[in-house]
């Protein structure tokens, strides 16, 4: 059985059967800038640390909270921070948690928070003691399943996520004052986003998109932006960007090629958009991230090199001067 968790060269990276992981680390020192293709949770639960990204710069402390989308870049610069890392992968959003969507709270801690306007794919929030407690509980079952064949406990899996997406849900809840009887998303939002999300790289328009939902444009503009705080077409540029970095990551594909497979054929509008959302250019995204981006997927570690956990709580301490001396 693989180990569910490398460290190569000072980084963490997770093994390649994984749907979903939970994993308590102790970062000794500066965590270098780094970026993924899956969705992070990174929950503080000792310590203190200055959380790095394209979103700038936030003190950390316990109970603190930071959801990263994929492709955004960040870091932290720490001493002994102390924190839980929820990670699962995007192709889920899509299946097993597409009704995520629908679900206000939900919807917003994974949809429309992080994409909203000045977030660029990054929330955060605060759990007050009860409410880490019980998230721990989840994640340290979670911790626990990584030793199981996931496919027999794939359910279980999601449950547990879900469990500690509904923590979170409720806490952004909170900050925002929103209420928890709150109806459910809009049909006709959630039928605009599964039409956004199937063809990124068409021209859509307002018009268009309304057309193809029987609805007017104002009515649609209204319930999109209600739902989201976002027009549609902002939202999809969102959508885009991510995508975009994920094949900056992952493929040799020229910069103009994966301009025109998102839907932005003009390279330098496509240039403006990305440097918009991340705040580095698409070459520098590339040139800076691709050699040390983490994914859900990676070589096993040896059994000589693996760090040292304990059973009640596994962690992985990572100490930066050490590994690269």
């Amino acid at each position: 059985m693989t180990e569910p968790i490398t460290v190569v060269g000072g980084r963490a990276y997770f093994t390649d059967d994984l749907l979903v992981f939970a994993g308590r680390f102790v970062h000794a020192r500066h965590m270098e800038i780094h970026s993924h293709s899956f969705v992070e949770i990174a929950i503080v639960t000792g310590g203190e640390a200055t959380h790095l990204s394209v979103a700038g710069s936030r003190h950390l402390q316990t109970g603190d909270v930071v959801f990263l989308r994929p492709g955004v870049w960040h870091g932290y610069d720490c001493a002994d921070l102390e924190l839980y890392n929820c990670c699962f992968r995007v192709e889920l959003l899509h299946r097993e948690l597409a009704w995520i969507r629908e679900d206000p709270l939900l919807g917003y801690l994974v949809w429309a928070g992080p994409l909203s306007t000045g977030r660029r794919g990054v929330l955060t929030t605060h759990l007050y003691p009860r409410a880490l407690y019980d998230c721990e509980v989840h994640l340290n079952a979670l911790a626990a399943l990584r030793s199981q064949p996931s496919g027999r406990y794939r359910s279980d899996l999601i449950g547990r996520l879900i469990l500690v997406l509904g923590h979170l849900a409720r806490a952004v809840a909170a900050d925002r004052q929103r209420s928890t009887e709150q109806g459910r998303t809009h049909q006709v939002v959630v039928e605009a986003m599964r039409l956004l999300e199937s063809d990124l790289s068409s021209s859509w328009s307002l018009t268009e998109l309304a057309t193809r939902l029987h609805v007017s444009r104002n009515y649609l503009l209204r319930l999109f932006k209600d739902a989201s705080g976002l027009p549609p077409i902002a939202y999809l540029a969102r959508r885009r960007v991510e995508v975009a970095a994920e094949q900056l990551l992952y493929t040799n594909y020229p910069i103009s090629q994966i301009g025109r497979s998102v839907g932005w054929s003009d390279q330098n509008y496509f240039a403006r958009r990305f440097k918009a959302h991340y705040g580095l250019s698409a070459t520098s995204y590339r040139n800076r991230f691709a050699d040390r981006a983490h994914r859900l997927s990676d070589m096993p570690l040896k059994k000589s090199e693996r760090p040292t956990t304990t059973a009640s709580s596994p962690a992985v301490v990572i100490d930066r001067e050490s590994a690269s001396s």
